[in-house]
């Protein structure tokens, strides 16, 4: 992981109040995808707020409703607006698998599998993302100790096997809506991510 550093940074307002994040890419990166973080304001030295945030073309762009990824996102990004932090944005679209494959289990997900019984029989693990590239990103930022905004632990276990210092986690919000409830549902019945059942049997 010594090979990765900084390449470039660029800032660019992007939030609504006029915040302005630091736009950062990098060299060095395995497998050398365009990966980049934004860094928003100032950093708690000893651990700032992290988040791995994969890509998601359709909740992030066009705001799906059949996920909760872009309202994660933009709950990140006003967060770390407030209090600084660094939001890594990771191109590993459909949990790794990538786009057209993940609008091929979509369908499949119209029929009636779940999220990973579709990942499953298109013969795609049910988690293909690798954090090797996170924890490059961060140690040539000079972060080895965060807190981490995630529901799933499955982050935080790979950022801490990568050396990087998991001191806190911090859950986002659970983000219902009319067409995400078996997905959700999947997520903390399978995968024991942190978001409450009982939220969604109220919808």
């Amino acid at each position: 992981m010594d090979a990765c550093r900084v390449s470039s940074t660029v800032e660019i307002p992007i939030l609504a109040n006029g915040q302005v994040g630091t736009f950062v890419s990098f060299d060095g990166l395995v497998p050398g995808e365009e990966h980049i973080a934004i860094v928003m304001g100032a950093q708690d030295q000893e651990a700032p707020l992290v988040r791995l945030h994969s890509e998601c073309l359709t909740g992030d762009i066009f705001a799906s409703q059949r996920c909760d990824c872009g309202a994660q996102l933009h709950e990140a990004l006003e967060r770390m607006g407030r209090e600084g932090g660094v939001l890594l944005y990771l191109r590993q679209e459909g949990r790794g698998i990538g786009l057209y494959a993940k609008l091929a289990a979509y369908r499949l997900q119209d029929a009636g599998l779940d999220t990973f019984e579709a990942n499953r029989r298109l013969n795609f693990p049910d988690d293909g993302r690798d954090f090797t590239a996170a924890a490059q990103m961060l140690g040539a930022l000079g972060v080895q100790r965060c807190r981490l905004m995630t529901n799933n632990p499955d982050k935080v276990e790979a950022l801490r096997e990568l050396g990087i210092d998991v001191v806190e986690v911090i859950p986002t919000g659970v983000y219902v809506t009319a067409h995400n409830q078996g997905y959700l549902r999947a997520k903390a019945k399978q995968k024991n991510h942190a978001i409450k059942l009982d939220v969604l049997a109220e919808q």
